[in-house]
């Protein structure tokens, strides 16, 4: 079976937050090495996936799961190494990603299509959809910079569990909004993994994992530390963290 996505030695560096006294240094000459300024989200980090599995991961918080997917989606360029993804992506997250704080909600439903490369016609027999699912009503045609957090998240979800990409890339988003909404967009979730060839979960969930992944990848310290049996993996998990 082919991959449908090949992460090879990816190194990602972000920069450090600086507060107010290694400023102070720095203007004074202290405290300039480059190494000192940054720190490592990915770290030589290697994986595959295989055409139509669903692949969970999982790991610490600030260990690089959300990084890897938004390397595979391409919003983040690595370093070093190299990333193949063949097939159309879509990245389905709890936070604003890909959209336009000073645009409407319909016109971010067309700039999220566009970026997939669907048509605006395409996108505009998706909107009815769109807004029952997202429940926001008339703020719909507002600037997203009118919208409480909620309301971002809940319209990230449903623009991007309308489309039909070849690889979806989930990252925490069962967690967003009222109980209500969290079982729907669970029910959603299931309904475009049925649907998808190829899924990338990262979750706390650990049991929806065993459910529905072929395999599951912990990733510690910016490296894929295994990868295999959703159940093993979660038990070397807990074997490494202490968590229970």
């Amino acid at each position: 079976m082919s991959n449908a996505i090949e992460v090879n030695d990816v190194v990602l560096h972000f920069p450090k937050e600086r507060g107010l006294l290694s400023g102070i240094l720095s203007l004074g000459g202290i405290g300039r090495d480059s190494t000192s300024k940054r720190y490592t989200a990915l770290d030589g980090l290697s994986l595959d996936v295989q055409q139509g599995e669903v692949l969970g991961i999982i790991g610490r918080n600030g260990s690089g799961k959300s990084t890897l997917l938004r390397v595979i989606a391409g919003i983040y360029q690595p370093d070093e190494g190299r990333v193949r993804v063949r097939g159309r992506t879509s990245l389905l997250a709890g936070v604003r990603v890909g959209l336009n704080e000073h645009l409407t909600g319909r016109e971010n439903v067309h700039l999220y299509g566009s970026i997939l490369g669907h048509t605006q016609e395409t996108m505009d027999s998706m909107m009815g959809d769109i807004i029952d699912f997202s429940e926001i009503g008339e703020f719909f045609d507002q600037p997203l910079r009118t919208y409480s957090s909620g309301m971002r998240a809940r319209l990230g979800i449903a623009i991007a569990s309308a489309v039909e990409p070849e690889i979806l890339l989930i990252d925490e988003v069962l967690g967003v909004g009222d109980p209500q909404f969290r079982e729907k967009s669970k029910q959603r979730i299931l309904s475009l993994v049925k649907s998808t060839s190829t899924v990338v979960l990262v979750s706390h969930s650990f049991g929806l994992m065993r459910e529905i992944c072929d395999r599951v990848a912990f990733i510690h310290e910016g490296k894929v530390h295994c990868v295999g049996d959703p159940t093993e993996s979660i038990r070397t998990y807990y074997e490494l963290t202490g968590k229970e």
